[in-house]
């Protein structure tokens, strides 16, 4: 563990965010800005993570409740290096890092090249092509960092500046609470800021560092809407292009959204506008047709998942077929060879090998043994309007279409289900089963008019 400790800024309204939600809990790639910045806090196994919260402050700290993170509040908005001082009481390592909680994809392996900066003062920094709105970091003659400007007290010379602060800090911890009591509101927005602690180090001739981050885009920060879907979109490019680099096969990395992590074997395919949600795990050449979704689930070798289906929680078997348009519910678990098929929906239910529903059903709350065969319009009747009860079916069984399995029921191993049958009782093995009413014909009925 590092004698390190971090602080993560996240007590900003974000107005231009137009949303009464707190800004870091705007979603990037399925979760929350902060969380994002957490997990990077957390791979530093720091001392404490100290998370400074101001607007709409219980909804993080509800959020957050199971966590090991420690709060603490920033009533008036007075800046960056107020917003630090309040985490000061909590700083009981020799370094502390500061992260924002509206920069979500600052990398692990950036802000560890950053702590590892023997400096007094380290600042992770980035030159731009267009610095608007940073802060600038100015430099000697000699090319040495001496002082932040921010860009409202900036002259025409120093906007020119292409370097700029990522308003990430890593700094002696006693040093950071001397300067923090330093600090004036003497500028354009009176505010303290945290960036004068640079010069302050200047002047006491401390040694200053800067670093900068691994990828391009990881230190952009979100202030509005705008900003945030060009970020999700450059992430999830990202995230395409590892997949890609590690083998899997997509047909355009721009429309697939990863909002969890994805596990790929050898020789998978995903075509266009499939969402991944959670933790999911795909076999060796399973095929991901388009417009899926699929959350929280595993799917084994060289099953195909049709297009449009959507999958939750569930363990799909090897050499499956799913879809199109299916939708697997939590708890479903499937073995080798089944089949669910169009408009087909399963819940809390186990598939023996070479099962099929191919059309038009519902199965909640069963057992299907191997080799069974549900016809079109099958329903397990599940629910009594209190309670859920299961069905069961064993192997080798026929379930003729427009079926309706009242559970809790049986249907034994090798029987058949006569089309259009009512089950409300148990049915033995090796057996027909059904249940009709005697038809019958009305000479001369006349259709209604309108």
């Amino acid at each position: 563990m590092k004698n390190i400790d971090v602080i993560i800024l996240a007590a900003g309204k974000g107005t231009r965010m137009k949303s009464k939600q707190p800004k870091v809990m705007h979603k990037l790639a399925g979760r929350p800005l902060l969380d994002h910045v957490v997990d990077t806090a957390k791979s530093l196994a720091p001392k404490n993570i100290i998370v400074v919260v101001g607007h709409e402050e219980e909804t993080i700290r509800d959020y957050y409740k199971e966590s090991s993170l420690t709060f603490v509040s920033q009533k008036e908005q007075l800046g960056t290096g107020h917003a630090v001082a309040q985490a000061t009481q909590h700083l009981t390592s020799s370094r502390t890092l500061i992260l924002l909680g509206d920069v979500p994809c600052i990398h692990p392996d950036s802000v560890k090249n950053l702590t590892e900066c023997t400096s007094d003062v380290a600042v992770l920094t980035q030159t731009v092509v267009n610095p608007k709105g940073y802060g600038r970091i100015v430099r000697n003659n000699d090319g040495y960092p001496y002082k932040i400007v921010e860009e409202k007290d900036a002259d025409q010379e120093k906007r020119l500046i292409g370097e700029i602060n990522t308003g990430i800090f890593c700094v002696d911890t006693t040093l950071l609470k001397k300067f923090l009591k330093e600090l004036s509101n003497n500028n354009a927005n009176e505010e303290y800021y945290l960036t004068d602690i640079v010069e302050f180090a200047s002047n006491a001739n401390l040694k200053i560092d800067t670093a900068e981050p691994i990828r391009k885009y990881e230190a952009t920060g979100i202030n509005n809407k705008r900003q945030l879907a060009e970020l999700e979109r450059t992430h999830q490019l990202e995230s395409a292009h590892r997949l890609m680099d590690s083998g899997v096969t997509i047909s355009d990395p721009r429309r697939i959204d990863i909002r969890g992590v994805v596990v790929c074997d050898a020789d998978v395919s995903i075509d266009v506008g499939c969402i991944f949600e959670g933790n999911v795990s795909l076999g060796k050449n399973v095929s991901i047709e388009s417009n899926v979704i699929i959350r929280n689930t595993v799917i084994k070798d060289n099953s195909t998942i049709r297009a449009f289906s959507h999958i939750e929680g569930a363990i799909i078997g090897s050499q499956n077929e799913i879809g199109p348009y299916a939708r697997i519910r939590p708890g479903t678990e499937s073995k080798t060879l089944v089949k669910v098929g169009n408009f087909v929906e399963v819940k809390a239910t186990t598939l023996d090998t070479g099962a099929k529903a191919n059309h038009l059903s519902y199965i909640g709350d069963a057992t299907i043994g191997s080799s069974v065969n549900v016809g079109a319009g099958t329903i397990t009747c599940n629910y009594d309007g209190a309670n859920k009860h299961r069905t069961i079916i064993e192997d080798n069984v026929f379930i003729g279409s427009d079926t309706q399995l009242i559970a809790p029921v049986t249907i034994g191993a090798g029987s058949t289900i006569a089309a259009g049958s009512t089950i409300t009782k148990d049915v033995p093995p090796d057996g027909l089963a059904l249940s009709r009413t005697k038809q019958t014909f009305i000479s001369g009925w006349k259709r209604p008019k309108k």
